[in-house]
């Protein structure tokens, strides 16, 4: 399954598999929408690591993750850990 990617003012949804070679898409679609810029992967249904370490780098930069799926919240909490 490929990324689909919905952009609508400050919002950045995605629906599909998030993978590594994805994520320079999503990065200019987020700088599109400014600093209030929000990522709702609620129909994300796969993530590789590079999409999970790139979730967690928008959290730290201030961009609010929406919707996210327990395994990726859970993914994403595990790496946060093991990178401190």
């Amino acid at each position: 399954m490929t990324l689909k990617i919905e952009r609508s003012r400050e919002r950045v949804r995605l629906s599909g598999d998030l993978r590594s070679e994805d994520l320079d898409q999503v990065r200019t679609e987020i700088e599109r929408c400014g600093t209030s810029a929000v990522l709702d992967v609620e129909e994300v249904a796969l993530v590789d690591l590079d999409a999970v370490q790139f979730l967690n780098r928008c959290e730290a930069n201030g961009v609010a993750v929406l919707n996210c799926p327990a395994y990726i919240r859970e993914w994403m909490s595990r790496e946060r850990a093991r990178a401190e």
